[in-house]
């Protein structure tokens, strides 16, 4: 007869079960599914229930962190367990290389409360989560991606991604608080560094010039951010002389313009894929960018007031290369289109949407000019109704994106000033909130590098 499992080897069973199900999926329990939309929210006396079951689920990764070393991708979202469980995950699992984080319920709710009312020491609760920082741990030697979304106190993440030298993708996308300090600590030791997408952080020059310390970088993702201005990109388009793919959404905030653009045309002979979005750039940029960036393949132009018929008369006779091109809500013409019937000899597609100026006839006129060409007029193509590929204008298969439909304002929408104002002090608002929230744990843990420098 077979012997059977010992208590602990159940245990262990229990733990790798659990540890699996709470970091390989992704749990939807946050925000509230339809079987817990119609509930009430807990009551305050519930408080020290919610912490004890906060706890309970971060020594149950913790166990089960053990029996997970060869873990290689770790994707959460909506979690309810906390720094604790992370950093029992980034110790023992040295074979770690991409981590994603989205919502994670843990860190919100203990630091949100717990440094807000103590300045950043331990919690009400005297277990000092709120200020605990995550990482670095052994998989810092391994981790070559990190993504971050929708995190209240992304800054706790600092210690992980600074450091992890063998970092070669970054993401932070929608996470309150500065992170210029982190960017700047990072670059300094961070030469592999190919691709950063930074969207809705509040990112200032500062640090972008930080960034410009990755001289190796070659995407960069740059998506409102209304604090970035020209002297920003000139600073990284100076020193990252290896960009490829540059995707700029200037939230119509007229911060980046020719200046920025010309700076990446001068510096930047890689560049294959262009992305502008609310950028009023004019022909002096675009002809810098044509003259200079002889491998361009994908172009995309949308919702600026400035790309008319003469910008695109420049595109057509100077980028050879140009294979795909999209452009949306500017004010172009029939005129402006009918140059591409002759210039732009390897052009393969042209999208075209929500141009009022732009007619069925140019369509027509492009088709029979060059027949191999594929031009989309608005709803020439019948696509699914899904945001991503919709307001995309059918970009997916282009390399590139469009933005989503709170970026377009047409003229019959344009808020007055007033409301402009306020939204953005708002948005301002927003961002300095989470400002100072992970402020001292960024203290706690340099004093506990030197100290442990010291001693050794």
């Amino acid at each position: 007869m077979g012997q059977s499992p010992s208590v602990p080897e159940l245990t262990r069973r229990r733990s790798t079960r659990s540890f699996t199900r709470s970091f390989t999926t992704r749990l939807a329990s946050y925000p509230p599914t339809k079987s817990t939309a119609g509930m009430a929210p807990p009551s305050p006396h519930r408080t020290a229930e919610v912490e004890e079951e906060l706890e309970k689920e971060d020594r149950e990764n913790q166990n089960g962190s053990d029996n997970c070393t060869s873990l290689r991708k770790l994707s959460c979202g909506s979690c309810v367990f906390g720094a604790k469980g992370l950093n029992a995950v980034l110790r023992h699992c040295s074979s770690l290389e991409e981590i994603s984080v989205k919502r994670l319920r843990g860190i919100n709710n203990a630091n949100a409360h717990d440094i807000s009312a103590n300045g950043g020491s331990s919690g009400e609760n005297g277990h000092g989560e709120g200020a605990e920082p995550i990482g670095p741990g052994l998989a810092a030697k391994s981790l070559k991606s990190i993504c971050l979304k929708e995190l209240y106190n992304g800054q706790l993440f600092g210690p992980l991604i600074i450091g992890s030298k063998n970092l070669r993708t970054l993401k932070l996308i929608r996470c309150l608080g500065e992170w210029d300090r982190v960017l700047e600590l990072m670059a300094h030791s961070k030469s592999g560094l190919v691709e950063i997408h930074l969207e809705r952080v509040q990112v200032t020059d500062f640090g972008l010039a930080a960034i410009s310390n990755c001289v190796n970088l070659e995407i960069l993702h740059l998506v409102k951010t209304p604090e970035c201005s020209n002297l920003g990109i000139v600073s990284v388009a100076e020193r990252c002389k290896l960009l490829r793919k540059v995707h700029l959404d200037g939230w119509r905030t007229n911060r980046i313009g020719d200046e920025g653009l010309s700076a990446l045309g001068r510096n930047c002979p890689n560049l294959q894929e262009l992305v502008l979005i609310g950028i009023n750039s004019t022909k002096v940029s675009l002809d810098v960018i044509a003259s200079n960036c002889r491998s361009l393949e994908r172009l995309a132009l949308c919702s600026s007031e400035t790309i008319g018929d003469g910008e695109m008369a420049c595109i057509a006779s100077k980028c050879s290369a140009l294979k795909k091109f999209c452009i949306k809500s500017c004010p172009i013409s029939d005129n402006g289109l009918e140059a591409f019937a002759l210039g732009c000899p390897n052009l393969v597609k042209i999208k075209v949407k929500k141009c009022r100026e732009v007619t069925r006839e140019v369509v027509d006129y492009l088709k029979k000019a060059r027949e191999p060409l594929i031009v989309n007029l608005d709803a020439d193509e019948i696509e699914p109704v899904d945001a991503s590929a919709s307001e995309a204008g059918g970009a997916q298969d282009d390399g590139v994106e469009f933005p989503a439909t709170e970026t377009e304002v047409t003229p019959a929408q344009n808020p007055t000033r007033g409301n402009a104002r306020s939204s953005f002090f708002r948005t301002k608002f927003s961002f300095s909130f989470g400002r100072n929230v992970a402020a001292c744990a960024f203290r706690r843990w340099s004093s506990g590098s030197s100290n442990t420098n010291a001693n050794q």
